[in-house]
């Protein structure tokens, strides 16, 4: 293994490369701690790049869907961009409609980490980030860490570490976007399992209110593996909330056993998800258009994101767990990805 810093960009982001022998590669930039490049290998040995990307990293720095980076404070939709805690009402910035997304207008995905190597014949890189007391409306100073790992069988890990001087909402995820075949023309032949038996519907502007549904006998039916696009085009109407495809969470089992696993039948390569967090969203790359152009045109359903997390809108839905960082507690998560071939 090895870990060594590669570039820095004009707008000072700092790529960092961690190496396996057997080539697994995932190169890690600076700015919004994102995964620039994942490289695995095929059923043939090729290495395939898996995730969305810009050729360097300053292309991350204008409009993108949060390609591969963290995601924080919050994952996902706070309904009303509000919220109460403590007594006391917090509003922030409204980027989803009426909605605050993915941490509001300038979330971590547009925010620089500070990068660290403990060791250069290691298999870690360690990324740093203080968040000031009411950036976009959170309560709390938040000092963040994130280590990505990559080890010899061709695993990446996110480990997160987080500590805030005050109560605050915290639900972090990675936003990558996957697509196995490496083409980035469709991901809805990718055949997926997912080990959850409900999800938690949202309305038409994808909020949830705490209602959860079992999906057995609907097209939300992950329990076996089965091509994504299998059930949007025998329901097109079930999906028309989400723009014709998923965007989901599931509420995982808990079990040992990985939360999700995706396959590509043309690359044979799969990726297997391990998490410790209850959830995780599926997300079939519906508000892609390929307007986004970085090492490819990333069109409509091209990619597949598996999202990790907390429960969404949990800060406003007494029924959900809490999502709620308490002042001197230390939040700890480890997210897994790992692959093989079949």
């Amino acid at each position: 293994m090895s870990v060594q810093k590669t570039a820095t960009s004009k707008n000072g982001a700092e790529t960092y490369v961690i190496t396996a022998k057997s080539g697994f590669r995932a190169e890690i930039i600076t700015y919004g701690a994102r995964i620039h490049k994942l490289f695995v290998p095929d059923r043939n040995g090729v290495l395939t790049d898996v995730v969305v990307g810009f050729e360097d990293a300053d292309g991350y720095m204008g409009d993108n869907p949060y390609f591969n980076a963290v995601i924080g404070r919050f994952v996902n939709r706070i309904g009303n961009a509000r919220f109460v805690l403590d007594g006391k009402t917090y509003t922030l910035f409204a980027n989803d409609g009426k909605n605050c997304l993915h941490g509001g207008k300038k979330g971590f995905d547009s925010r620089f980490f500070t990068a660290h190597i403990p060791d250069e014949n290691g298999n870690s890189l360690v990324l740093t980030y203080v968040s000031p007391d009411g950036e976009e409306g959170f309560p709390g100073e938040l000092a963040l860490t994130v280590v990505y790992t990559a080890t010899e069988d061709n695993a990446l890990k996110i480990s997160y570490e987080a500590r805030s001087t005050a109560d605050t909402p915290f639900n972090p995820t990675n936003h990558a976007y996957f697509n196995l075949d490496g083409d980035f023309a469709t991901v809805l032949n990718h055949r997926l399992y997912i080990n959850s038996d409900e999800i938690t519907p949202s309305d038409s502007e994808l909020i949830c209110s705490g209602e959860r549904k079992k999906v057995a006998g609907t097209p939300f039916d992950f329990t076996s593996l089965k091509k994504i696009g299998d059930n949007i085009k025998k329901d097109p109407a079930v999906f028309e909330n989400a723009r014709g495809g998923y965007d989901n969470n599931y509420v995982l089992k808990n079990s040992n056993s990985a939360a999700a696993c995706a396959i590509s039948d043309k690359t044979g390569i799969k990726m297997e998800v391990f998490t410790d967090r209850p959830c995780v969203q599926l997300y079939t790359g519906n508000f892609l258009d390929g307007s986004v152009v970085g090492r490819k045109s990333y069109g409509y359903q091209s990619t597949l994101c598996l999202e990790t997390q907390g429960y969404p809108n949990s800060i406003n839905v007494p029924d959900f767990p809490s999502d709620v960082l308490k002042k001197g507690n230390v939040f700890r998560s480890e997210t897994v990805y790992a692959f093989s071939v079949v």
